[in-house]
């Protein structure tokens, strides 16, 4: 099956030195991360296009190059590019338009190290930072486990690597330059990665467009005639409108470039900018950068079809096994891609790893067990809880858990439902306050674990594992859900819990306002 030519050393010597410039990035930056401040947010000094990458490299990991790209390339065909053409316009552009100064601004008045610690500032309350940092803490290990096994087929193909000595490698690698550089690291490494993914992507599109089953322009017009052109059909073959096609591809649309705006490893970007103009940099290259990668990347997932007419059990090995067919494939240029798509989760990954550990650091140990920890103990321990988050993500994806990768599929859309509302009223109305905040992740919370049993149901599910499994399936539809709700109960949550706080003088719901009365009554 395979037609990949060449010495396999030549992919060796771009891994190695892949790996080299990673070691070279976390020793050069390691001044910059020697303050607290500057270890987890680059001391705010973060210009257009590192923001612009650091973000960009954050959105695009393995998953959507690896599972997204051919799972959606099978079942929509060049409909997928859709998907890509979106998160560049709303994802990137009009995300960074609405959101990048105002929180930029905001953060800094409040101090905020943390998308946590700003609910707390804005909404005047202790109790949602932790909250929001369990939350936080919980949605995101699952999402880096699947960042981790995105790569491990296609490392065991091109290097005969063992998945787990993958895994160990990449973890090791996101561990050290983090633990060492920090945020500034993890900015210069994203700068790096992304114009790797850019290359990568660029060079992945023309070697499959030369493949004998892609033969160029013909193979448009194959998968147009096929029915799997840019406008996918609005029937569904089951019967139910959300199987349609079409349907699928709205809701992934409305899923991926708007989930991005409220997840937390994707905000705390916009902390770091230096000033306005690099605000207008950032818009206009993130939104490049979005286009030619993420686009690329789906673009190149449609062509899945015409290498399997018949879609395969597990849609999970697609890409990888189309670029190992492909007998213009060499190995210097498979080593490559395979650098490409470990940039794009090691960029994620040490996003997620710097997010997990501010929010435990700042938000849990500073903010409850520790109040008067210095910043010289607290960026210790942010250092040595990087290295902990990588590692549980790491001994996830070894151990194949099943249950927290399958998990990753709803943490986006949960994650993003639980704080769109309370962020968005954040940075654009005064009305808003701890009452919807709290409103919004809880109702979150409840109404994904509803939703998932309910779809199980709808398609049959018998048993408690079939339920959960089928219900799943219909993450996307889910997460936009509740992206929606999140919308609108966090100002009505606001409007009612101030009503209840004005009409019995406390909020029962409230947390802050028991601790309000208990000090109250101490005084006394």
């Amino acid at each position: 099956m395979f037609a990949v030519t060449g010495g396999v050393w030549s992919a060796y010597l771009i891994l190695g030195l892949f790996i080299a410039a990673m070691a070279a990035v976390g020793a050069v930056t390691y001044k910059k991360s020697k303050s607290l401040d500057g270890f987890l947010l680059g001391e705010r000094g973060m210009g257009g296009w590192m923001s612009a990458f650091a973000y960009g490299t954050t959105y695009f990991s393995a998953v959507v190059f690896i599972g997204y790209a051919g799972t959606f390339g099978m079942s929509l065909g060049l409909g997928a590019v859709w998907i890509g053409i979106a998160n560049a316009i709303l994802g990137s552009l009009v995300a960074w338009l609405v959101l990048a100064k105002r929180t930029r601004n905001l953060s800094r008045e409040y101090k905020a190290t943390t998308m946590a610690e700003l609910f707390e500032k804005k909404y005047d309350s202790k109790h949602i930072k932790l909250y929001a940092a369990i939350v936080i803490f919980i949605f995101l290990i699952p999402y880096s486990t699947s960042v981790y096994q995105g790569i491990g087929y296609l490392s065991e193909a091109v290097f005969g690597l063992k998945f787990v000595w993958c895994i160990v490698i990449m973890a090791a690698l996101v561990g050290i330059y983090l633990f060492v550089g920090g945020f500034f690291a993890n900015a210069v490494s994203n700068f790096i990665q992304g114009i790797i993914m850019i290359i990568g992507v660029v060079v992945m599109i023309a070697l499959m467009l030369r493949a004998p089953e892609v033969n160029g322009i013909e193979g448009l017009k194959k998968l147009t005639e096929s029915g799997y052109g840019f406008f996918p059909s609005a029937t569904a073959e089951t019967g139910y409108w959300f199987d349609a096609p079409g349907v699928q591809l709205v809701f992934n649309i409305l899923l991926t470039s708007f989930g991005i705006w409220a997840v937390p490893q994707s905000v705390q970007k916009f902390f770091a900018i230096r000033n306005d103009r690099a605000v207008v940099q950032g818009s206009v290259i993130s939104t490049l950068f979005a286009l030619i990668v993420g686009g690329g990347a789906y673009f190149n997932g449609a062509f899945a079809r015409l290498f399997y007419p018949e879609t395969p059990a597990d849609t999970s090995n697609i890409i990888p096994n189309i670029l190992l067919s492909n007998e213009y494939m060499s190995y210097a240029v498979l080593g490559l891609i395979f650098v490409l798509v470990l940039s794009a989760s090691m960029s994620t990954l040490s996003s997620l790893a710097l997010v997990s550990s501010s929010s435990v650091c700042m938000d849990i140990y500073k903010g409850y067990i520790s109040k008067n920890a210095t910043d010289k103990q607290v960026n210790i321990l942010a250092r040595v809880l990087c290295f902990v988050f990588v590692a549980i993500s790491a001994v996830f994806a070894i151990f194949e858990v099943d249950a927290i990768v399958t998990l990753m599929s709803l943490s986006w859309g949960t994650l993003a439902g639980c704080f769109l509302g309370p962020y968005i009223y954040a940075l654009y109305w005064k009305g808003a306050n701890k009452y919807g905040a709290y409103t919004s992740i809880t109702m979150s919370l409840v109404t994904t674990i509803t939703l998932i049993f309910v779809f199980g149901a709808i398609l049959g599910g018998g048993t408690f594992g079939e339920l959960i499994s089928l219900g799943l399936g219909k993450a996307p539809m889910i997460g936009v859900f509740v992206m929606a709700q999140s919308l609108i109960v966090t100002p009505l949550g606001s409007v009612i819990g101030t009503a209840i706080k004005k009409r019995f003088g406390k909020n029962p719901a409230d947390p802050d306002d028991e601790v309000e009365e208990s000090g109250a009554t101490a005084e006394e």
